[in-house]
């Protein structure tokens, strides 16, 4: 039995029961779970919990393990997604390679670890050693040639096609919830929305395996946003080993607020980034105990992933610069300018791949997923091949147009013709005249750009795993790597000039491509998610550079200034709205002049609105009610002539306790009263046994009136997470507004299809 104060719908169900019966706060799939309600039950937990302790040691003991839990928790959740990146980068890296050749002395050896351990290796053809061989070396025993490359192009494609057959095939079969990015997903989640396996077991594992599949085929996609959605599932699977969270949606929500930190902590190498990357881009809520939490998480998991160090550099990730020459103020003329093609590529690329995905809904297309995985990968790997910087892996390319051009770089995109008499040190090599091979570059980085534009948009979204930052990031990466050269040459050619003239002298190290490339990168990445102080900040943590925080920030905020003029939808705000997700998103403001009693149901025309009476109802006519409306709960009125607003009873613990309550309790027939009341109705004699449901109503719903402005409605949706909302007049209740109701009225209002919005 609970006491009197339990009575606001957190205590136990029945008064004739000891302890809450099985699935006792639980939501149906596809709802949207009560903030408040959850609120309210870990405060009523916690309290019991405070209470005990002082009653002996051992119950002090449970109250402290109570408290720590949520710090195992995240140690547990930092320890196991390290664990993943580290794995899924080491085999990446390995089956990428595997597609061109294979290591003889052993076969799971990637090309690079190959010829680390050959003795045979010098450092001018680092690349060669006899113990790896391309495919053709190993079957016709030819590396150069015609019928050599035809052969290695035809492998090359069969490898990508087999991977991605694999991946498509093993997602459909027995993980569906494994495809896309599944960041639009976790924010849905954290807002309070449940969707049944999305952070299951089987999702974990198969997304996990899938993963390195997709990355390895070539097809246009990266890693990093399914990473976040990997530790979205350590993190679920975590909180089920403690009540704590597993019995608490809201409780839930806060452990996978830190894990999606952990997530971009290990996919950038960016523990700080990731942290801001959960605050920013996909929490709800996010209390300041969550912040520390997050912090911790993202920190274990980037150690681990440290320990690991499956790139052999000792750091977190792939594409890891040093830039020793510093920036000028003249050069943020052709940074903003990148933040301008970076807001612009990303409003394309949204309008694009919407139109493509809402096509793939629509028609026929979607009923064949496995064969357009294998249509576009069969592309991707045909045109991808003949192009050097299309060939590799994302994460190499974007690597080397990073690069600052050393002494010691053998890449085409460091083919400057040298002064022979240069005596310079080898980190501050002068400006220099472009050889034959950076122009190659250049014509070659201009085809790869325009194929990866296109390709990404068709590529995202198919029923594969399908990361975007990483092709993002290479879009900007290429356009700036191309202008920095640009910039450079200008320079070096033009050095009288008055804008040259006071920062670059001939024979200095002026301008840095590099740097462009990563300020077009940041851009790029910023135009399509809408990101601007995460963005910057893993930036600046995967260079390891405070000195470029302007022009990233310049970029950044340019970037979303364009995109922001042709619509304010980031990527994954597009992907939630295109399928149908209740998402009240923070950021949409609602301007329009409308009232609650607008929006309310029953609007005019409308049956009457479905309510319990409190004293006056069988439970046949409960039971007959539930059968004949799918509504979520009902209001509770003194009766339905007076329409007095009691409280709110939920349709799922309606259910159980009816049903829990013919099993355990004697006398309680169709025909037997159903009371809300502290004490039962007087009945005539031989009545059957009434049934108290008192414990299940909340006697404190949110209520409005209504001529409440829309948008002060909107406000407290957001702000308080709710389900639902009664509207009154001088108590008398008139209608009710939910959160489905809300958006379909917002999506209206936007002239959009209210239709759209599918799910409660």
């Amino acid at each position: 039995m609970v006491n009197a104060g339990d009575m606001n719908g957190s205590g136990n169900l029945m008064d004739f029961l000891d302890e809450p019966f099985p699935d006792v706060g639980t939501y149906e799939d596809f709802h949207t779970i009560d903030w408040l309600r959850e609120k309210s039950r870990d405060t009523d937990r916690h309290r019991k919990i405070t209470s005990k302790s002082k009653e002996s040691i051992w119950e002090f003991i449970k109250s402290l393990l109570d408290a720590w839990s949520g710090w195992v928790v995240m140690l547990l959740i930092g320890l196991l997604a390290g664990t993943l990146a580290g794995v899924i980068d080491l085999a990446v890296d390995w089956m990428t390679d595997l597609k061109e050749g294979v290591c003889l002395s052993a076969f799971w050896y990637s090309h690079e670890q190959c010829c680390w351990t050959s003795n045979e290796t010098t450092f001018d053809d680092r690349d060669k050693c006899p113990q790896w061989q391309k495919w053709s070396e190993l079957l016709v025993s030819q590396s150069e040639g015609a019928s050599a490359y035809i052969l290695n192009y035809f492998l090359y494609i069969m490898w990508a096609l087999c991977f991605a057959f694999l991946a498509v095939s093993l997602v459909r079969v027995f993980a569906p919830y494994a495809c896309g990015s599944g960041i639009p997903e976790i924010k849905t989640i954290l807002s309070g929305f449940i969707i049944r396996g999305y952070l299951g077991k089987w999702t974990l594992l198969i997304k996990t395996v899938t993963l390195v599949l997709v990355v390895s085929s070539g097809l246009s996609l990266g890693k990093e946003g399914p990473l976040v959605h990997v530790a979205c599932c350590c993190g679920n699977f975590f909180s089920s080993l403690f009540s704590k969270y597993s019995k608490n949606e809201g409780k839930r929500r806060e452990v996978l607020s830190a894990a999606a930190a952990a997530g971009v902590s290990v996919a950038f190498g960016a523990p700080i980034g990731g942290v801001l990357f959960s605050l920013e881009e996909v929490s709800y809520y996010f209390p300041l105990k969550t912040l520390w939490r997050s912090f911790f998480a993202a920190l274990v998991a980037a150690f681990t992933l440290r320990s690991i160090n499956p790139f052999g550099n000792s750091r977190l990730v792939l594409f890891y610069v040093e830039y020793h020459t510093p920036w000028y103020m003249a050069e943020l003329f052709p940074f903003i300018l990148l933040g301008v093609f970076g807001g612009l590529w990303g409003t394309l690329f949204i309008r694009c791949n919407i139109a493509w995905c809402r096509r793939r809904k629509t028609t026929r297309l979607g009923k064949y997923p496995v064969l357009e995985v294998i249509v576009i990968t069969a592309i991707t790997a045909i045109i991808a091949y003949p192009n050097p910087y299309t060939r590799r892996s994302t994460s190499e390319l974007i690597s080397e147009l990073f690069n600052d051009c050393g002494a010691l770089e053998s890449s085409q995109l460091c083919d400057y013709i040298n002064d022979p008499n240069m005596t310079q040190p080898v980190d501050d090599i002068p400006d220099r005249p472009a050889g034959p091979g950076v122009y190659t570059a250049m014509w070659q980085l201009a085809l790869a750009l325009v194929f990866k534009i296109v390709i990404t948009i068709f590529t995202f979204g198919m029923k594969i795993p399908s990361g975007l930052f990483i092709p993002s990031m290479a879009v900007g990466a290429m356009a700036g790597r191309m202008v920095g050269i640009g910039v450079e040459q200008l320079a070096y050619h033009h050095h009288d000039w008055i804008i040259f003239r006071n920062w670059c002298r001939p024979g200095a190290d002026c301008v840095t491509p590099g740097l462009y490339a990563m300020v077009g990168a940041a851009a790029c990445l910023g135009g399509v998610t809408r990101m601007t102080v995460s963005l910057v900040v893993i930036m600046f943590e995967l260079t390891g550079g405070l000195e470029y925080i302007v022009p990233l920030m310049a970029a950044a905020v340019t970037s979303k200034w364009v995109a922001d003029a042709f619509g304010k939808e980031g990527i994954y705000e597009a992907h939630i709205h295109l399928n149908g997700y209740p998402f009240l998103d923070v950021k949409d403001e609602f301007t329009h002049r409308t009232l609650a009693t607008d929006v309310m149901r029953p609007r005019r025309g409308e049956a009457p609105l479905s309510v319990l009476t409190q004293d006056s109802m069988t439970v046949e006519d409960v039971e007959t009610l539930i059968k004949e409306t799918d509504y979520n709960g009902f209001p509770v009125v003194v009766s339905k002539d007076s329409e007095r607003l009691i409280g709110f009873a939920q349709r799922r613990e309606l259910i159980l306790a009816i049903k829990n309550a013919r099993q355990r309790q004697d006398g309680v027939v169709s025909n037997s009263i159903v009371y809300f009341t502290e004490d039962p109705p007087e009945l005539p004699p031989n009545s059957p046994h009434p049934l108290k449901l008192r414990r299940i109503l909340n006697l404190s719903p949110f209520t409005v009136t209504d001529h409440t402005p829309m948008e002060t409605v909107v406000d407290i949706f957001r702000k308080l997470g709710l389900r639902q909302c009664l509207v009154t007049r001088s108590g008398r209740l008139l209608g009710i507004i939910t959160k489905k109701d809300v958006l379909r009225h917002m999506a209206q209002m936007a002239n959009q299809d209210p239709e759209s919005i599918m799910f409660n």
